[in-house]
């Protein structure tokens, strides 16, 4: 049996089970640990845990060891590779399923711009090149912010890594959280595990996501510095792809059934 055929059945064996299934929906949105999966998803611990395993084996999820919490593990969905292999098991079906997928632009509604706020404990790097990239990515369709729990200055690096993707933060700045605690935002996104912790409520806030990503400053050789800058840009870049996506689709959701 063809090579490829044998990899979409058995990523439709993976999807075929409601425990994998509730994860991948978790994680498509937010990053966990095991704990808060078990929680959000109301299943034990150990349920959960098998689920994971087997969406690692499958390539689906990957994990990196948390900030804060010593010998936990905070979980994420790898979304290109969850796309491509969704994809190509929809293509060995019918090739029109892909473009049905992928197709038709929705008509474009006049509606108020959502507003996302990114957090991280300095607002230096990894908040200040999200805000960038999504402001970019939206062309300013989406109000981007950021801010931080201990605010320092824009890290250079962080400037020139959006240089290299045509995205410029040189008019950002660094600010505390407290100066956007009496703003209303839709989607409150902390891109640090330290963040997470220290994040306040934010009042009205549709959805709180947290994606774990590694701080890039605090790589200490430069080359490696600068290479830790370049993986959490693509990264970010990656996930704000998938976030406007989700953020333009309930856009339009909500402005159907006014």
């Amino acid at each position: 049996m063809d090579a490829t055929l044998n990899d979409a059945a058995a990523f439709f064996r993976v999807l075929g089970d409601a425990t994998r299934l509730a994860v991948i929906a978790r994680l498509a949105r937010s990053d966990e640990r095991l704990i808060g999966l078990s929680t959000a998803i109301k299943q034990p611990a150990e349920t959960v845990a098998a689920a994971l395993a087997d969406l690692q084996s499958a390539g689906l999820v990957v994990s990196r060891a948390s900030d804060v919490h010593p010998g936990e593990m905070y979980y994420h969905l790898d979304l290109d590779q969850m796309q491509n292999r969704y994809l190509t098991a929809g293509r060995l079906i019918h090739p029109a399923l892909v473009q049905a997928i992928t197709g038709v632009e929705e008509e474009t509604v006049r509606r108020t711009k959502p507003r996302v706020l990114f957090l991280c404990t300095h607002n230096s790097a990894r908040s200040q090149m999200a805000e960038g990239i999504l402001r970019t990515f939206s062309r300013g369709e989406i109000e981007a912010f950021s801010a931080g729990s201990q605010p320092d200055s824009v890290h250079p690096l962080a400037i020139e890594t959006m240089d290299g993707m045509n995205v410029d933060i040189r008019n950002q700045r660094s600010k505390h959280y407290n100066e956007l605690i009496d703003q209303t935002f839709d989607y409150v996104i902390t891109v640090c595990d330290r963040a997470r912790e220290a994040c306040p409520v934010f009042p009205g806030a549709k959805d709180t996501i947290h994606w774990s990503i590694p701080d890039p400053a605090a790589v200490e050789d430069e080359m490696e510095r600068r290479r830790a800058f370049h993986q959490a840009a693509t990264i970010l870049a990656t996930r704000i792809r998938y976030l406007q996506i989700l953020i333009e689709r309930e856009q339009r959701e909500q402005a159907v059934m006014r």
